[in-house]
């Protein structure tokens, strides 16, 4: 018997639970201004998350996706990416999408159930989102075929689930992304729940990042509630793909810290006291005390910064609850380039009975 081949698989962190530095910084973060940015970012996701939760409590908001303890997680990828690059969201970006041109209140409406609110004021090519499970990845090895095929320098980021990870259609992205060495990034943000099915009944691996080699590519654990780590090494492989057509996939190791969504109880099959025990490691927290331990920022500050949160969140929630609904007939709008004659009637009947609404 010979060994012909062993593989690896990096751990990455910089700044550890404690907000103690473990590795040397990468060049941006020994820029404060940049981490400052980084911390503020966070501080609003959170805000934000805190308030659709109450929105949907109080009938306000559908079914909403919480990020809570997820922040460092889209908060480092949207600060990684490039304009030129392509975006391909699953459902908890918040903090992603709002570093590409996304407005707080177009995420509330699509969450309150109005499509208009998955069409982007922002004038990018990102994709809108893709609440099926492990479709996005995809979606993103087609754009990166394209972007190969017609020799540009771009790259293409989505992410997934853990539970994504387990799906078909994220091997076989995986799969020819290697095979056509596709510039795209996979990320799978690792929250430790897909649903109610925790990562050990999902998977026998030992990390999810372990799953690239088999695709022909490096795969990365990361430090999820480290935004330094997550911010430098998404850049990183961004990089590697726009310059050499070099797929990766990234881990982000982090914890859920809510309910899969308003619409799941975590009560019913979460371990007790496991969020207590995870907290500790939380990515907010975490950089502000690696502020404040280097004199970069006061409690005063802080202070100031959550009411600044607090006043662009209601302003976004006032804009979103003063917003128009949309006419009924416009159901039939989306689907089809030419309405089938069935559904033209059908949309006329509509449209006839909402006149008096209108008057």
């Amino acid at each position: 018997m010979e060994v012909i081949a062993r593989f690896e698989v990096p751990y990455y962190q910089y700044l550890n639970e404690e907000s103690a530095v473990v590795a040397p910084l990468p060049e941006f973060a020994k820029d404060p201004e940049q981490l400052l940015h980084l911390y503020r970012l966070m501080v609003l996701v959170r805000t934000f998350d805190a308030k659709a939760i109450a929105l949907q409590r109080t009938g306000k908001l559908g079914t909403y996706p919480s990020t809570r303890g997820q922040e460092a997680v889209f908060v480092g990828m949207g600060n990684a990416l490039a304009k030129t690059d392509i975006y391909v969201p699953y459902y908890r970006d918040i903090g992603t999408l709002l570093q590409r041109g996304v407005k707080l209140s177009e995420y509330l409406l699509y969450w309150g159930g109005d499509e208009r609110g998955n069409v982007f004021s922002a004038d990018k090519d990102d994709f809108p989102f893709s609440v099926p499970v492990g479709s996005q990845p995809l979606h993103a090895a087609g754009i990166a075929t394209a972007f190969k095929i017609r020799h540009q320098k771009r790259a293409v980021l989505t992410v997934t689930g853990d539970g994504g990870s387990s799906e078909g259609d994220f091997y076989e992205a995986l799969n020819v992304a290697g095979s056509w060495q596709l510039p795209v990034v996979f990320v799978v943000s690792n929250n430790q729940w897909a649903i109610s099915v925790p990562r050990s009944a999902q998977t026998a691996a030992q990390t999810i990042a372990q799953k690239a080699i088999a695709a022909g590519f490096s795969g990365e654990q990361v430090d999820g509630n480290d935004v330094i780590a997550v911010r430098d090494r998404v850049a990183a492989a961004l990089q590697k793909a726009r310059e050499k057509n070099e797929p990766t996939l990234l881990e982000l190791v982090c914890y859920r810290h809510h309910d899969h969504t308003t619409a799941d109880d975590a009560t019913r099959y979460e371990p007790q006291e496991i969020r207590e025990i995870e907290w500790k490691k939380e990515p907010v927290a975490r950089l502000r005390r690696y502020l404040e331990n280097n004199k970069l920022w006061t409690e005063e500050q802080d202070k100031k910064c959550h009411e600044a949160c607090a006043a662009e969140v209601e302003e976004a929630v006032t804009e979103y609850l003063n917003t128009p609904p949309q006419p009924l007939e416009s159901i039939f709008d989306y689907l089809y380039a030419r309405l089938p004659d069935i559904y033209a009637e059908q949309r006329e009947t509509l449209l006839k009975k909402e006149v008096p609404a209108h008057g």
